[in-house]
């Protein structure tokens, strides 16, 4: 498969990156700074320098034949107001323009959801982010209101919890399961979750949590 991915550079990013790699996939980044990824990786790789906040730059990653997206693009306290769902809003318009069907995205379990099963653990994890992480918060918000409203897009998203390095242990649930701020996932699985998803139908138009 072709794939662009965006947010390379990031723990979920490189874990995303190697695991295409490794698969066999095309593979082509947008990076603000190149450097930060080891020459041998560059190396085998498509590398399209520019940010992802501009439109143009995005579009210039993508092409006619690109298979699929992988959006992993991680959020601090440095971060630009509407960071992610920004750079959502230019991919969307790049897929239509060149037709490219396939997007796969990843959110947070902070941002709880319709058919997310109530909890005590489920409030305590909306709870914190908005009163801690309300940056990265309004943004995941705002990034799945948009996609909402993009069913034009065959998207499919992914919301973690606690993200820890680690090797792939396979053995994770995803779904609207009950979690809590405790539930983890390495990001070696959560970017095999994701690359299967490339593929997979199943949650179409939906963001599951991923969890063990």
């Amino acid at each position: 498969m072709k794939i662009t991915l965006f947010g390379a550079t990031g723990l979920l990013g490189r874990e995303c990156l190697s695991q295409c790699l490794e698969s066999g996939h095309e593979v082509t980044v947008l990076l603000r700074t190149p450097d930060k990824l080891p020459a041998e990786l560059r190396a085998q790789i498509t590398v399209v320098e520019g940010n992802g906040l501009d439109e143009q730059a995005v579009e210039r990653s993508l092409s006619a034949d690109t298979d699929g997206i992988l959006f992993v693009i991680g959020v601090d306290a440095r971060s630009p107001e509407d960071l992610c769902t920004d750079v959502t809003r230019h991919i969307l318009a790049a897929m239509r323009k060149l037709g490219i069907r396939r997007l796969v995205w990843c959110g947070g379990g902070n941002t709880v959801g319709d058919e997310d099963v109530a909890s005590f653990g489920s409030w305590f994890v909306g709870f914190f982010s908005r009163t801690f992480m309300a940056l990265r918060h309004r943004d995941k918000v705002h990034q799945i209101a948009l996609l909402d409203e993009s069913r034009d897009v065959d998207w499919v998203g992914i919301r973690p919890l606690q993200m820890r390095k680690g090797a792939r242990r396979g053995g994770y649930r995803v779904g609207f399961d009950r979690y809590s701020g405790f539930s983890q996932i390495t990001a070696a699985d959560c970017a095999t979750e994701m690359i299967r998803m490339l593929e997979d139908d199943t949650w179409l138009h939906k963001a599951p949590v991923i969890q063990y």
